[in-house]
Order: C-alpha cells, then structure tokens, then sequence
C-alpha cells in the first residue's frame, strides 16, 4: 500500500510539472507572434503592403543585422545615418514616420524576426473533405495529449494494483481490500489539481478576453466600402468623421454629409466589390437604399424633414469606465487613424482591426514619441523642453506619452 501511495505522488507530481512546463512552453512560443501584433500589426502585413512594407523576408534585404535592430528602435535616429538602402525605403511609403520602440529589447526584437521568419500562410480548407484549415497554435494538440497520457497513467496505476493483488493472493499474503475509486483520496487528490490547473487556464482565458471584440464585423442597414470612399476616392477620414479632430468622439456622419456627394453621384461605376461570403454587391443598389433613408428622389429638390436616421450598427466599444478622446489622439498626439483601426483603405466592410485591451493601449503609450515641436498642446511641460534644448534629453529618442502621464490610472478612468 506504501508503494501504490508513493508512485501515485510521483505521478502527482510529475504531471504538475509537465503542465506547468507545458504552459510556460505555450506562453514563450508564442511571445513572437505577440510582440508583433502589439507593435507592428498596426502597419505592416508579412505578406502585404499596408502602411508599410511587407515585412516577409526583412532580414534577407538588412544584410546587416545590427542596422536592423538600429532601425526598429529609433528609425528617424537611424535616416541621418545616410543609409542608401533606409533612405530609399523611407521616400518609397512617402516619408511616412515609423513609430520609435527604443523599449524592444535585442532579445524582444528577435523573437519577433523569428516569428516573422518562421510565419506560414494559412492553409485553405479543402472544398472537398470539408477540413478546416490548421491552427498555428498547438495549444489543442498539447492538451490532448496530456489527456491521453493521464489516462494511461491511471491505467497502469490500476494494473499495477491488480498485479500486486494477484502476487499477494498466490503467496498467502493478507492484503487490505483496494480502496474506491471514488474514494481513494490520492486519486481525487490528483483529479481535483487536474481540473484546478485546466479550469483555471480556461477560465483566466475567457476572463481576460470578456469584453474584447477584435475582429468583430456585424452587418450594416447599407452595404458601405471604406476602400471605395476612403481607398479608391481617397475621401479624407475627417470628412465624413469631423468630430474625431475637435471632439471626444469620432461621430457617424449624418445624412447631409452622405448627401453632399450622393445628390449627385446616383450610380455606382467603380470596380466590383464583394461581401465576406463572396456574393458581390450591386453598389447602385446600396445608394437607393440612402436615398430611402434620406427620403430623396433623383431629379427632385430634396426634402431633410423626410430623412429619417440610418441605423449604423456601432464596431468599436470601450467599458464604461474607460475614457478615451479622440481629438487628443488625431491633433495633439497626431496619431493616424490606421494605428487603431488597421488598413481602413483597404476594407470594405469594416471589422475591429485592435483588441483595445489595456495592455494594448498601455503599450501604445509606452513607445509612441509625442511630437513636441510646433505643437502648442504640450507648451506647458516646460521642463521637457527645457531639457531637450539642453540634451539631457536624447531629441532622437524624444518624449514618450509614458512620460507626460499616459500610463497613470486616472488618464484613461474616471
């Protein structure tokens, strides 16, 4: 009985620490792909061009490594180096700014061109078996397996009781009768740290993720193309969302705004676009349906007292207790819109391109570089200027949001 007690501890504990190794393996494989979503994403695609180039394959055009991790952490730092090769990248996307990370570690940094080295395009089901596509993260894999393998551990603990029974019986040797199943204390011992550690996993999970709406892309009243108006027309943000600019929220343009150019333009003649199940959209069809709301017919004076308003269905949601202003972001801290709300030029029906998790704004904060200069909102941090005129503060590194209070709790809640 000692015996069976001192295997079903060994097993106890070798299977803690297999998960707890399991676990930890699962978290450092994938701090790559992590990193990147929190700091390049915004940007770049691996296998696109967005904002900026398609990163796939950036170690093989940075012959020289060291000038890589030079230009990721401070590439404004880096142009007056006089290096051909960024000069020429830099002129190419227009001369738009990279964000400065002079917080990415070497290490940090690494782990992101292993993860960009490393990417596979995923795979598309097969049309005739049906299968779904695997998954880059093996996290099922792996719990399946630990399943298995605490499942032949019982097993065996089970025969290894018998076993012993049998040897006892053969030799006249009085064995206590085996305890239950449901009553051996070893093994719901075992089980109950079994359903703790997964159920805990599990739970932080959904816990974490309560609230966080990345990817979310419901459907609209009208069928409206970011990349036909803001894309293929290059239709200006602020135009249609004015209020991001001067007020706390961004607004949803009113039907004045629609109508402005919609009185006009009755027709849709520009390339074909489609919804994410493939069916294409007929766009003519999609300004009647404005003309419905507006109460508007072509060749007539039209009438606003008709309108009646388009029920927009709202994408981007924070807590009630979160505060976030707009015009703080776009005309204080000059941040593109791109940077929260993806490749927007290039979406048709929009979808939430960001988690907006804390961590993720939090970051954001850490590694932005405010724009100091001409810049008369930040006239009253005087000592930074001070400093910056001085060099006690390196200008190529310059201020971060961190430093003016971007990461203090009642920045962002009431």
């Amino acid at each position: 009985m000692i015996s069976h007690r001192s295997i079903t501890k060994t097993i106890l504990l070798s299977t803690i620490v297999f998960l707890s190794l399991f676990f930890g393996n699962v978290v450092n494989a994938q701090d790559g792909k992590a990193l990147f979503s929190q700091n390049c994403a915004a940007c770049h695609a691996i296998d696109k061009k967005l904002t900026g180039p398609a990163l796939l394959g950036v170690q093989d055009r940075w012959p020289d490594q060291k000038k890589l991790y030079s230009w990721i952490k401070n590439n404004q730092a880096f142009l007056k180096t006089g290096d051909p090769y960024a000069n020429n990248l830099y002129n190419e996307f227009n001369k738009t700014a990279m964000n400065l990370f002079p917080n990415l570690t070497d290490a940090e940094i690494g782990a992101i061109l292993k993860y960009i080295k490393e990417w596979k395009p995923a795979v598309a089901p097969a049309a005739a078996s049906g299968a779904p596509a695997p998954e880059g993260d093996s996290t099922l894999l792996f719990g399946i397996l630990t399943l298995i393998l605490a499942i032949i551990a019982f097993t065996l603990m089970q025969v290894n009781s018998n076993l012993r029974k049998l040897s006892d019986d053969k030799e006249g040797v009085l064995a206590p009768e085996p305890v239950p199943f449901w009553r051996n204390k070893a093994y719901i011992a075992f089980v109950t740290v079994i359903l703790f550690l997964v159920g805990g996993y599990y739970t932080t999970k959904g816990a974490i993720g309560l609230g966080r709406n990345k990817n979310y892309q419901p459907e609209q009243p009208i069928y409206y193309s970011h990349k036909v108006h803001a894309g293929i027309n290059q239709v200006n943000c602020l135009y249609c969302h004015g209020g991001a600019q001067d007020s706390k929220h961004a607004s949803i343009p009113s039907l004045n705004v629609c109508m402005n150019c919609h009185m006009a333009i009755n027709e849709y003649k520009g390339p074909k676009f489609y919804t994410e199940e493939g069916e294409e959209v007929n766009g003519t069809a999609q300004i009647q349906k404005l003309y419905e709301y507006a109460g508007f017919t072509p060749g007539k004076p039209w009438d606003p007292s008709k309108a009646k308003p388009i029920e927009w269905v709202k994408i981007h949601n924070l807590p009630d207790h979160v505060y976030f202003n707009h015009s703080q972001h776009i005309k204080a801290g000059k941040v593109q819109c791109q940077t929260c709300h993806g490749e927007i030029t290039n979406m048709d029906e929009v979808k939430q391109f960001a988690d907006l998790s804390m961590g993720w704004c939090i970051n954001c904060h850490r590694e932005t570089k405010v724009q100091f200069k001409e810049n008369g909102f930040y006239s009253i941090y005087e000592k930074y200027h001070e400093d910056l005129k001085n060099g006690k503060i390196d200008s190529a590194k310059g201020i971060t949001v961190e430093k003016i209070g971007g990461t203090e709790c009642q920045k962002c809640h009431y």
